[in-house]
C-alpha cells in the first residue's frame, strides 16, 4: 500500500503563462486531502499532473520516497473529472472498461465490477444504459470505474459540482470510504464540503500554495490573509 504521495517544486507553463509555481503538496493514505481555491487557481492542473495526464515544466512527484515518471504514475493513480463521461453501452461495460484494457480475466472483471458498484450503491444497475442515467448516477458510475482499478491514489476534481444534494451526500460517503485504503486528493471550491470531508486542506491561489493546515486550524486560524479572505467569501480572484 502506498503511504504518501508528494509533489515537490511543481511548476507548469502553458503557452508562456504560469499555471503552477513551485507547488509542494503531500497527501497520505487513510486521509482526505482537499485542494481549495477560486476558479483558475490551478487545482485541476495540479491533479492532472499528479495523475500523469500532464507533464510538469519543473519539479517531481514522489511516492513513498521514490520518484515516479508519467507512465508509472498512470499505473498508481486514477482521476475522476468534474463532468462524467459515459461510454456507449451498459453500466457494467463502463465500469469494466479499464480492466478490459488491462486484460484482466473475466472472473476478475466480474468480481471488481460487482465490488465497485456495491461501493457506490448501484447494485443491480449493471444492464442499464449508462448514458440514460441521471447526472448523479453517472458520477457514481465514474467513481466505480476508478475504484474497480484498485489504484493506490484517487484524484477527484470537483466531485459534486453538478449534483443534486441527495447524490452529493452519497458521493461524499463514497469518498470517505475510499480513503480507508488509499490516498485521496480532491479539488473543490466548496468550503463546507472541504470542512466535512478533509483531514488536511491546501489553499492554492494563482498557482501557488499559500496555506496548508489540518482542517480545524485552516478554518479557525488561517495564517495567510488570502486564506482568511477566501474563507470569508471576500477573495474573488
Amino acid at each position: 500500500m502506498i503511504s504518501h504521495l508528494e509533489a515537490q517544486g511543481l511548476t507548469k507553463m502553458y503557452d508562456g503563462s504560469l499555471a503552477l509555481e513551485q507547488v509542494d503538496v503531500r497527501a497520505s493514505t487513510r486521509q482526505v486531502t482537499s485542494v481549495v481555491g477560486v476558479n483558475g487557481a490551478g487545482k485541476t492542473t495540479l491533479l492532472r499532473i499528479l495523475a500523469g495526464l500532464d507533464t510538469p515544466s519543473e519539479g517531481k512527484i514522489v511516492m513513498d520516497a521514490r520518484e515516479l515518471g508519467v507512465e508509472e504514475l498512470r499505473t498508481h493513480c486514477t482521476m475522476i473529472f468534474q463532468k462524467s463521461v459515459m461510454f456507449s453501452g451498459t453500466v457494467y461495460d463502463n465500469v469494466a472498461y479499464g480492466l478490459r484494457i488491462n486484460q484482466s480475466s473475466k472472473q476478475n472483471i466480474q468480481d471488481r465490477v460487482g465490488m465497485a458498484l456495491a461501493m457506490v450503491n448501484l447494485n443491480g444497475f449493471e444492464k442499464r444504459k449508462a448514458r440514460n442515467l441521471s447526472s448523479g448516477e453517472q458520477q457514481r458510475v465514474a467513481i466505480a470505474r476508478a475504484l474497480a482499478l484498485e489504484r493506490a491514489v484517487l484524484l477527484i476534481d470537483e466531485p459534486t459540482a453538478n449534483l443534486d444534494p441527495a447524490n452529493a451526500i452519497i458521493v461524499e460517503q463514497i469518498i470517505r470510504k475510499s480513503a480507508e485504503s488509499r490516498v485521496v486528493l480532491l479539488s473543490t471550491h466548496n468550503l463546507p464540503q472541504a470542512r466535512r470531508l478533509s483531514h488536511r486542506i491546501i489553499h492554492l491561489h494563482s498557482g501557488r500554495v499559500v496555506e496548508e493546515q489540518d482542517t480545524a486550524s485552516f478554518f479557525a486560524n488561517p495564517r495567510d490573509e488570502r486564506t482568511r479572505l477566501f474563507i470569508s467569501g471576500e477573495l474573488q480572484f
